[in-house]
């Protein structure tokens, strides 16, 4: 115990001793909010990583479809590095830097606005921002408590406070330059501590070959009917649904604004790169890492009741019984996972709301010096609004990680993945496919949170709901910009003139 509390202490202390050193870069609303842009490609390339990956993944989505799918859930850790990672900084990287730049856009709702031409455009996409980062934020809170709870008996609501008021701390005092630093640092950590604790778990299961030949043993009537060894094949016992939630969790993150937006500060042509080939190999190794863990889930059955406990407990009784200092190290890698994000998380909803409502919409002369300071407010306010519904869901029905990200993941990213693309790209996207994608994407996951039953059956559950609406986004937005007026010509001539500006480089940069 000493030696969890002493590893927990020098955590939190390293947080909040960033936190004021980077207060420096935190005095205006681009320095808070983006760094002044000019963070480089490694600090870039663990944001994006940690920012991804929280106790979400580790507790929640690991466990749950480690548990359905067996050893091939390490398929959704390679698709988020493929498709989540390299592809989204391939196709988005550099056109986002570019193109926001270019309009002074610090959030995705400014980036709608200014593409656009349309201020209620901006106001619908800052709304769906602060709405539904609120469930995603819960269930930040509710992976963690688990481990917590596993490694120091804590009661929930007072891990919920911890975690809230030590990432309040830094966020307010450093901004997203704190929030930069920190998550390289808990990068570092997730690294080493999912290497150590997949090599520990195989090692109580007798290693690597007899892990696998106990789990190809496994029988599940219901899961894989007359299926022997199901959970050791390539693709495992349900295809069909394990490529449902490797879109999810892949294309997701090219339509979430707490990614996209790392893009937004990146320093450079080199960082883009860099960063690139830096994020894709970190989420091969922790989403990799995380999903191949959490296939061995089912030979932990005699320890834990999934009716009754959910699929978040399997992880936590996967590690129940390491050692000691490996159990600290596990609490600290699921705290940096889970801190980075919610730092991600609070940075984004609270400058929407700032930036693209107080600001724009209620008090557009207001000074950049009070633009910080309710910048900071906010953060108080999401964190203690997210705290509150984390403890009240603690107690409802809603039961599983995977379903509150599910609904988060699938109304922001099938409202904003497919304008966001066409965007950037297009000239012939309008104002109104976009306003149809958020519709739709919307109208449908508030239908799966409320009245699922209403849905088809392949579409009650939140994972198929959320790669349906980005789907049918990514089809509307074409379809319906062909059938509406066309957008104003000088608004989009001023829009792509951002990638005709003439700039000077090194020679080393570009052989000319």
């Amino acid at each position: 115990m000493f030696l969890k509390i002493f590893l927990l202490a020098a955590f939190f202390a390293t947080m909040i001793g960033v936190g004021i050193y980077c207060g420096r870069h935190a005095v205006s609303v681009n320095g808070f909010v983006l760094g002044g842009r000019h963070v480089g490609p490694w600090l870039t390339a663990f944001s994006f990583g940690t920012s991804y990956f929280s106790a979400v993944i580790f507790v929640g989505y690991a466990g749950q479809f480690g548990w359905k799918f067996g050893i091939a859930s390490t398929w959704i850790g390679i698709g988020n590095a493929l498709l989540g990672s390299l592809l989204a900084w391939v196709v988005l990287g550099r056109r986002t830097r570019i193109m926001t730049q270019h309009f002074g856009a610090a959030t995705m709702p400014q980036f709608f606005g200014e593409r656009f031409g349309s201020p209620s455009l901006k106001i619908a996409a800052s709304v769906i921002t602060f709405v539904f980062m609120i469930p995603y934020t819960a269930s930040l809170y509710n992976g963690l408590s688990r481990l917590f709870g596993m490694a120091f008996h804590i009661d929930y609501v007072v891990c919920i406070v911890l975690m809230a008021a030590l990432t309040a701390v830094y966020v307010i005092a450093g901004g997203y330059m704190a929030t930069a630093i920190n998550d390289f640092i808990q990068g570092i950590i997730m690294l080493f501590g999912i290497t150590a604790v997949v090599t520990a778990v195989l090692r109580t299961n007798g290693g690597f070959h007899a892990a696998i030949l106990s789990l190809s043993r496994v029988k599940d009537a219901a899961a894989a009917p007359g299926q022997l060894g199901a959970f050791t094949s390539f693709f495992g016992p349900d295809p069909p649904g394990l490529l449902a939630v490797i879109l999810l969790t892949s294309l997701g993150t090219w339509g979430l604004p707490q990614m996209v937006g790392k893009f937004y500060a990146i320093d450079s042509e080199h960082s883009i790169n860099k960063g690139m080939v830096i994020s894709t190999l970190f989420a091969f190794v922790v989403a990799g890492g995380a999903y191949f863990l959490g296939g061995f889930g089912r030979l932990y059955a005699d320890k834990v009741n999934v009716a009754a406990n959910g699929f978040d407990a399997i992880i936590p009784a996967m590690l129940a019984g390491l050692p000691d200092g490996l159990i600290a190290v596990v609490v600290i890698l699921v705290l940096s996972a889970s801190m980075s994000t919610l730092s991600s998380l609070v940075i984004a909803s609270s400058s929407t709301l700032t930036l693209d409502l107080i600001r724009d919409v209620c008090f557009p002369d207001m000074e950049e010096e009070r633009q910080v300071l309710v910048l900071r407010l906010f953060i108080v306010v999401f964190i203690a609004i997210s705290a509150v519904i984390a403890a009240i869901q603690y107690k409802s029905a809603v039961t599983f990680i995977a379903q509150l990200m599910g609904i988060s993941w699938g109304a922001m990213a099938g409202a904003f993945l497919a304008p966001f693309l066409y965007g950037l790209y297009s000239r012939r996207v309008t104002a109104a496919s976009a306003w149809v994608s958020f519709g739709f994407a919307v109208g449908l996951m508030l239908t799966n949170l409320l009245a699922p039953r209403m849905l088809p059956a392949l579409l009650q559950s939140p994972i198929q709901a959320g790669v349906c609406a980005m789907g049918v986004g990514l089809v509307l937005v074409p379809v319906v910009s062909l059938f509406t007026k066309a957008p104003d010509a000088a608004l989009v001539a001023e829009a792509f003139a951002a990638y005709d500006e003439r700039v000077s480089v090194p020679v080393r940069d570009d052989l000319g």
